[in-house]
Order: C-alpha cells, then structure tokens, then sequence
C-alpha cells in the first residue's frame, strides 16, 4: 500500500507541473492569436530565399563566418540546443560524433574526448585535454563544465590542437561557449521541461536597455533529476542531477568606441553519481569470504543481471558543487584617424572559485560489513561501512589583452597576450579498515604566462596562407601531506611532500587556404600542440613516486585538410575535413585491484599514439518547412608505443585467483611485474564510428501558430572502455531514436514541445566494469576459496525510453 501511495505521489508530482506547463502555453496561444502585427511579419519572412543561416564563429578570437575559417567545426546553436533538448556537457556528444564523455565516481574524474584523445586522471595535478571556455574565459578544472549549460546561445566543438590560440588543456580541442546576448528592446523568457521518470526543469531570462548607455541580461535556473538507478537501502535514486544557477550580464556604452560588458554568475550543482550497478555475479558470492555475509543477503532485491539497475547504498555518492565567479571584458574601437584605425583592443579578466565536496561508497552495501570482518584477524571494533569523502577547491584568476585588426583588408592579425593563476587543492580521506583507509591533503599550482599571435595574409583574391604562433611559460609546483589515517581521533601528519618545476614551450599552426569559387573554400594546415608536466597526486603518491615525477608533458602534431562547401544555391552547407595527428608523452591514469580489492591507479605516460580519421558536418534548408543537421565521424585512435601498458585478468584454470590474460606477461625490463605491450591497441571509449542525423519539419497552420515535428537519430560502432582492452568491457554498436511534436507561436511567443526519446528503447552504458577474481567477494567459506567475478555498467540517461514535454515563452 505505501509503495502504491509513493507512485501516486510521485505521478502527481509530475503530472501537476505537466499540466501548468501547457496551461500556460494554451495561454501563450491564445494572445498569440491576437496579435496579427507580428503574424504579418512572419508571412513577410516567408517570401524570403530559402538560405540555411549564416553562421558566426568566434574559434580565431574574432567573428568569422564558419564557412571561412580553416578548421573543423562542429557548431550547435540555440535551436539545435533547443530541439535536442540539451541540457549539459553529457548530451553534447549526441551531435557531435568527435566527443565521447568518460565518466568516474565524481566529476573531477569525468573526461571530454576529442577524436577519442581525453585524459583521464584521479589527480588535481593533472590538466585535461579538451578546454572548456566560456565567453573568452577558460574553465581552470574541467570538472565545472558538468553542470548545467546555463542561457547558452552557441557551442562551438573545435577539433583537433586549440594550443596556439587557446594556450592549456586544449591538445586535444576545445569546447568554446557563448552565452546569450542582450536583447535590443526588454525582453522576457521562461522555459519549462518535464519528464515522465522525474527530471523538470525551469529557466528564466529578461533583458533590456536600463539607459541610453547601459543594458543588462539577468537570467536563472533550476533543474533536477533524481536519477535511473534505484538505491534498495533507502528508496531514492542515484546518478541524477541537481543544478541551481544565476547568470548576469551588464552591458555599459560610455561612447561609440568603448563597451564594458561585466558578467557575474553563481551556480551550486550535486551529481549523485557515478554509481554502477552489478550486471553480473558468479553464483554464491560471499563479502571477504565471511560466510555469514552472502550476496543473497547483501544485496538482497537485486538480482544481478542484464538490465539492473538496483544498488545498496549506506553512503552518499558523487559529488556537491558550487562555482561563483564573474568576467570582466573591455573593448575599445580605434577612430578611423588614429594610427590603429579599425582595430581593436580587448581586455577580457575572470576570477573563478570552484568547491566540491565528493563522496563514495567503499563496499556498496548497506549491510553491518564490518561487524563481521576481522582486521589482522581480529574483530574490527568498527560498525558499520567502508566509505569515502573528500574536497576539491580550485580558485583562478585570467587576464587577456589583445589586439584585433580589421576584417576587410589583406592581412588579418590578432596578437595578444595571456596570464592565469590556478590553485587547486584536495583532500580524500577513506576509512575505517586498514586494508582500504588513506587519509591525505594536496596542493597543485600551475602560472602561465603566453603571448600569441595568429594571421591571415591574401595571396590573391582567391588564396591567402594561414601563420600563428604562442609562445608560453608555465611554472608548476605541488605540496603533499599524509596523515595518520581514521581512527585515530586526532590528525597527526606523518608524511609531506613538496615540489616545483618550470618549462617552456611554443606551438604553433601554418595553413593554406584557396577559394575555388565563390561555393568551395579548400585548405590545409599543421598545427602543433603542447600539454604541460603532470604530479600524479592521488592514494599512491609516496615519497618513491615523487622521486619520478614530474610526469613529462604531452605533444601533438597535427595536419587536417578539409573543404568548406556551400551546396544548392546556398541551401546547404557540407563541411568535411580528414586529419592526423600524433601525441607523444600522452598522460593517462590506469586502474588495477589490489589481491584485496582495493582499487588503486597509477598515472601512465604513454610512449606514443595516433588518431586519424574523416569527419563531415551538414546544415540543410531542404526547403521552407524542412530544415536537416547532421554530422558524421570516422574516427582511428590508437596507441602507438606503450610497452608497460596495464593488464586486465582472467581466471586460472582451478578457478580460484586471477592471473593477466591476453597479452599480459611478465617481463624483465619492468621489474619482472606483468604488462601488456598495447601497440596497435584502440584507446578507450573511442569508437570508430559515430554519427548524428535531425531535423525539423514545420506545418503551415494558416493561423498565428504553427506545428512541426521533429526527429533524431544517432548511432555508433563498438566501444571499448578499459584501456587495458578487457574483451568483458567492450560494448556492442547501437542506435538511438528520438522524435517530437509540437506548435509555436510565429512571432516567437511560445512553443510547446513533446518528445519521445529513445524511441525503441534500446539499452546501453556509459561505461562498463570488469573485475575477474573480485578481491571483495570469494565463495565456499571455509573452505578452499574460489574467485567470484562482477561485472558492473552505468546506464546512460537515456538508457531506456521515457516521455517529456517542454514549453517555452516569450514576453
């Protein structure tokens, strides 16, 4: 009876927003009929050529139209944004196939992949390898970027090395941000969103002129997800989100030459992830080998198989976060008489302060665990379960000056220079056994120093030749301090560690472009790229590691080639592009268990890998009504050099311990420990092929609202998760379908959509875990001990199908 009163409570609370939603668009609907103005305005679009829209990119630091910049590009706007119902960084690689997203047990471990290259590090002493920036200014840890894309006007997806014109964490990419401007006149919008399985959303946004000088943009909103998996122990649900967050923007015009445009934000975020339930147990399973503590009663209601998605929780997962900060940007326009006529200079400044507090469940139970565990065979004393928690603070300053030439001559330049000052700090304590209980503090610095500059030169009207350059100085440094670990009552230091470094480096980019005709722009270019030293500051770190690190930065060589063509009296725009590019010293941590369980990871630097591949992105106005986006990639990412590369287990033949498999094997030159040379091996979660197909059919109502429907699909090729190329962690291909209906006003008054995602709910992860030989759990206590062997998945959000409607007003 009560779990019947929950679900009706549950229904209702979905149903009763659901029904204010299209409430307030029937509202919406029936002011737009009135408004006739505005309608005949629409009918007079209508007679324009049918185009696909012209678009502005802001990849080079200066607005260029897309079709002119030789780059691969992926660029979203708003209405994709809106159609795909985006909401974070998770759904981006949906649309474009050059991103994957590799996800940890809270978001500092999460990793963005370009053209399947992304660090993945436990460590705060560790950059990424695909940049997030945000209105000229860089993430200073990619963990911020897995919150809500709050107010976003534009998402450009830049492929392959960002180094020259971006500086750090960008080797690999880049994902560049813009939010939305301020409207001309007062403007007010409000955004709902509902889902049949408990996600809604709410946003708002006004803006307008203040004075003749001054205009503002303020906009907030609020999200929350509970989650697809189902914690037993007290009913609620993990691997959900929670999302708060203010933005603003203030806009002041002193004189025709100068803007100031300030823009503070706010924003507080808990993922309650990265749980991974079981897939897969061998049959009597016992928790260290305690025969009193079966899995049967452990995990009592779960039944580990295809499809699970039920856990036992005792502790809280994921991680609480909160980011405040704000943007300074100034921009001054040269008069035509002075001797920078037309140039530009422009001051863009940022402070950033980013908290997380994380947490984990060590034994994943709810079970009393340890009240029959015994310690150096002994009883443990303790109640209860193993568990995590632990903090991040990342605080950062930037400041970027540069200078713009104008765009309508035959040299094109911006030339700058960079500054930013990162402090990252992070503490992690697990307890309460001895075999599992650490208990340590870290510092991580990193100061850059660059100047860059990169041009354009017109060798005829039809060629002119790319040329940039950066120059850059990092000063790096790291303190580390080890304490007596829980139980102790009291916090005594036993260990500290301290250590610094500096480096050097340029990169840079050549290119040619040619204009074959007013449709078709060819080009070719090389670029380079450059990552800085790493400290692997995690549970392992000793005074042994530190005596190795630094870690040695990473390099990349890049050469793409493309065309930029403009199809059908401009109705469609095709860009396709292939590119190669080589990394060498290529930082990536790898994980093992310990013959207890333990999970511990070491931070790799891989001798060498590669990626190549081809890639297409399309924008088609097939006609008034039907307009069609997609993007396609193949995409070969593999290592090149790694003989000490990390091994996964298989079973011995009496069944009872784990022993490397594949093409692990003891080798001489490693200290006589098992590796597995992986030249030639895929890197991880980078399939070979991935593409995206949408688009939106708009139905002529004959009245001031309009319908369309909408479609989407996507598909992609087998993916391997373990870099250590475990065959049980590999998931098969799969294709998800979404597809959508709803009206709109034509003079932009309201939409009402619904949608239908994952259509024929199909089934798939985001990441897949193995574990031969499972060092928790064993079998046949007392006797002679045979291994029992888990497999884990986290279901993605969409792994199965639900329903969701979304209303979007104009005021």
């Amino acid at each position: 009876m009560s779990s019947h009163n929950n679900e009706s409570k549950n229904m209702m609370l979905v149903v009763r927003p659901l029904s204010l939603a299209v409430a307030l668009a029937m509202s919406s609907l029936a002011h737009a009929d009135d408004a006739g103005q505005s309608a005949a305005a629409a009918s007079a679009a209508d007679s324009a050529p049918v185009q696909v829209e012209k678009v502005v990119v802001t990849a080079n630091k200066r607005a260029q139209n897309l079709q002119d910049v030789p780059m691969a590009i992926t660029v979203l706007n708003d209405a994709t944004l809106q159609r795909n119902n985006v909401r974070g960084m998770d759904d981006l690689p949906s649309l474009s196939p050059a991103l994957t997203m590799s996800y940890g047990t809270q978001p500092a471990n999460f990793s963005i992949n370009m053209r399947g290259i992304g660090t993945f590090s436990l460590g705060i002493g560790v950059e990424a390898d695909v940049a997030v920036v945000v209105d000229d200014v860089p993430y200073a840890m990619q963990a911020n970027a897995f919150k809500d894309l709050a107010d976003v006007a534009r998402i450009e997806v830049l492929k392959g090395p960002q180094s020259t014109m971006l500086g750090k964490s960008s080797i690999a990419g880049a994902v560049n941000i813009s939010t939305k401007p301020i409207e001309a006149g007062w403007k007010g919008r409000a955004s709902t969103y509902l889902s049949n399985d408990g996600e809604w959303r709410a946003s708002a946004a006004l803006s307008g002129a203040l004075s003749d000088t001054v205009r503002m943009r303020l906009s907030a909103s609020k999200s929350d997800f509970e989650g697809v998996v189902k914690n037993l122990a007290d009913g609620s649900h993990l691997n959900g989100q929670r999302n708060s967050s203010v933005n603003a923007k203030l806009e002041w015009n002193p004189s025709d030459n100068l803007q100031v445009v300030l823009t503070p934000r706010a924003a507080n975020f808990v993922n309650n992830c990265c749980v991974s339930p079981f897939n897969s147990m061998t049959p009597g399973g016992l928790y260290q080998n305690i025969a009193s503590l079966p899995a049967s009663v452990l995990l009592k209601g779960i039944n580990p198989g295809p499809g699970n998605v039920s856990v036992r929780n005792d502790y809280p997962a994921g991680g609480k976060a909160e980011d405040r900060g704000t943007g300074l940007k100034l921009v001054y326009n040269f008069d035509d008489d002075s001797i920078l006529a037309k140039h530009s200079f422009t001051s863009v400044s940022s402070w950033s302060h980013y908290k997380m507090s994380d947490f984990q469940d060590g034994d994943a139970t709810d079970s009393d665990v340890l009240s029959a565990t015994l310690v150096n065979g002994k009883p443990s004393g303790f109640s209860g379960g193993l568990y995590q928690y632990g903090k991040f603070d990342v605080r950062s300053k930037t400041q970027e000056f540069r200078l713009t030439s104008p765009e309508k001559t035959s040299l094109r330049y911006v030339a700058g220079l960079f500054y930013a000052d990162n402090r990252l700090g992070r503490e992690l304590t697990r307890a309460p056994i001895t075999t599992y209980v650490t208990d340590w503090a870290s510092t991580a610095y990193n100061t850059n120093y660059a100047v860059f500059g990169q041009a354009n030169y017109d060798l005829s009207a039809q060629t002119s030749v790319l040329l940039g350059l950066r120059y850059n100085k990092e000063d790096i440094g790291y303190t580390f301090s080890r304490y007596n670990p829980p139980p102790a009552t009291s916090r005594v230091m036993t260990e500290y560690l301290q250590g610094d470094n500096s480096e050097t480096k340029a990169t840079g980019k050549i290119g040619l472009e040619h204009r074959l005709d007013a449709a078709t722009m060819g080009y070719v270019t090389y670029s380079t790229g450059h990552k800085g030293m790493a400290y692997d500051l995690t549970s392992s770190f000793t005074g042994a590691v530190a005596k190795t690190q630094p870690v040695p930065g990473e390099d990349a060589r890049n050469i793409e080639a493309g065309l930029k063509l403009s199809l059908l009296d401009n109705r469609m725009a095709l860009d396709l592009a292939a590119f190669r590019t080589t990394f060498t010293g290529f930082q990536q941590s790898a994980g093992f268990y310990d013959p207890d369980g333990t999970f511990r990871t070491t931070l790799h630097s891989i001798g060498a890998l590669r990626t190549s591949g081809i890639e297409a992105d399309l924008n088609w106005r097939v006609s008034r009504p039907l307009s069609v986006n997609g993007a396609f990639a193949y995409t070969k990412a593999v290592i090149t050099d790694f003989e000490n590369g990390p091994c996964y287990s298989v079973l011995n033949a009496a069944g009872t311990a784990a022993v490397p498999g594949g093409n692990c094997a003891i080798n001489p030159k490693f200290n006589n420990t098992a590796v597995q040379n992986m030249s030639g091996k895929t890197m991880p979660n980078a399939p070979k092929f991935k593409l995206n197909l949408g688009g939106q059919y708009d139905i002529v109502t004959g009245r001031s609202y309009d319908a369309f429907v909408t479609a989407a699909y996507r598909w992609q090729s087998a993916t391997q998760f373990n870099l250590n190329q475990d065959p049980m962690t590999e998931q098969g291909a799969f294709g998800i379908f979404n597809l959508g209906a709803g009206i709109k006003d034509r003079a932009d008054g309201f939409k009402l959509s619904f949608m239908v995602n994952n259509l024929f709910n199909k089934s798939y992860a985001v990441g897949l875990a193995n574990n031969w030989a499972n060092g928790t759990w064993s079998s046949r206590a007392p006797n002679s001990v045979l291994a029992v062997n888990t497999t884990s998945w986290t279901p993605a959000r969409d792994y199965q199908r639900y329903f969701a409607v979304r209303a979007d007003m104009a005021f």
